[in-house]
């Protein structure tokens, strides 16, 4: 029973999910949302994308990782290079822009991923600038000047990636690899003594999260006529980071949730350029004071809607017999 309303609930979320799909295509289809809009809602689902990665790796296996800009760079530069050089079609652009952000966070997990805490956060720091100044320095994709890249994304595009950012990730939470990655999270060193192969899953959790950060540079680099190295500094790794982090360490929910609301927020304050980051500091200044554990805590929003009748602690609650 417990299976089929889990199935019921499955599905209602993807057809709610294609109704807004094609709700948003019929807006954008008959001119009623600008481009400033739609390129609002392009942000939205990209960082929506870049939240989920980082929450596969922070939230559910707790390796505090803040060097995600660089596989986002990985991801921008490989799929444009595809693109713009090799005249390749977009689709493979953005498979090949996820693979090549998934051998970076190979190359830096298999020896990075054996340190702990802040240490970790320096080594992922550290390899999201040698991704950037070394950017800075390859003529061939344009340098500091950046590179020219043709505008191929669109709504299906980027919907597409999202619901598979999100069916992938949530998926492989709820499987046995994503309850290993959990216990690492809990206890790293009770999860080792119980036999789980706590470096094999870091580095799973890490490859797949930088996977999805690749494809999200694709679509982040086709959404723009050019690309430029300075986009993908540490702040950049920074402000993906708040969205886990402000909608609640190990709540997908509450990452997408904090993505949506820091995108809005940041998008209506551009008219705002002094005061800007004032404003968004604020904001997450206060709600840090008020509400630290993020948003959602380690809940998911389907937990507000559960049934009520099945809680128990009722007035009818141990009035039915029972038998020993």
């Amino acid at each position: 029973m417990t299976a089929m309303k889990k199935s019921k609930g499955f599905w209602y979320s993807i057809g709610l999910a294609f109704v807004v799909f094609i709700v948003v295509q019929v807006l954008i289809s008959g001119g009623f949302l600008n481009i400033y809009l739609v390129n609002a809602l392009y942000f939205i689902a990209i960082n929506i994308i870049l939240a989920a990665s980082l929450h596969l790796i922070i939230g559910i296996t707790g390796q505090f990782s803040i060097g995600h800009a660089g596989f986002l760079a990985v991801g921008a530069y490989a799929s444009a290079v595809i693109t713009m050089k090799l005249q390749l079609p977009f689709s493979v652009s953005l498979i090949v822009g996820g693979l090549a952000a998934a051998v970076a966070g190979l190359i830096i997990g298999i020896p990075s991923l054996r340190l702990k805490g802040d240490y970790l956060a320096i080594a992922t720091l550290g390899f999201g600038e040698i991704v950037r100044i070394t950017l800075l320095n390859i003529d061939y994709v344009g340098g500091a000047s950046g590179m020219q890249v043709s505008h191929l994304t669109t709504w299906p595009w980027v919907f597409g990636c999202l619901m598979l950012t999100i069916l992938a990730i949530v998926n492989f939470t709820n499987s046995t690899h994503g309850r290993a990655c959990i216990s690492i999270r809990e206890n790293e060193i009770a999860a080792d003594a119980m036999g789980i192969n706590t470096t094999y899953y870091k580095v799973a959790a890490f490859v797949i999260g930088s996977f999805f950060a690749g494809i999200a540079g694709g679509l982040y680099a086709h959404n723009f006529y050019i690309i430029q190295p300075t986009n993908f500094g540490f702040l950049k790794s920074f402000d993906i980071l708040i969205f886990v982090v402000l909608g609640g360490l190990g709540s997908m929910s509450g990452a997408v949730l904090a993505a949506i609301l820091l995108t809005i927020v940041s998008t209506f304050l551009q008219e705002y350029p002094e005061t800007r980051m004032i404003i968004y500091s604020l904001v997450l200044i206060v709600m840090m004071l008020y509400r630290p554990q993020g948003l959602l805590g380690t809940k998911e929003i389907t937990s507000f809607f559960k049934n009520r009748n099945g809680i128990k602690g009722g007035p009818d609650h141990d009035s039915k017999n029972t038998v020993a």
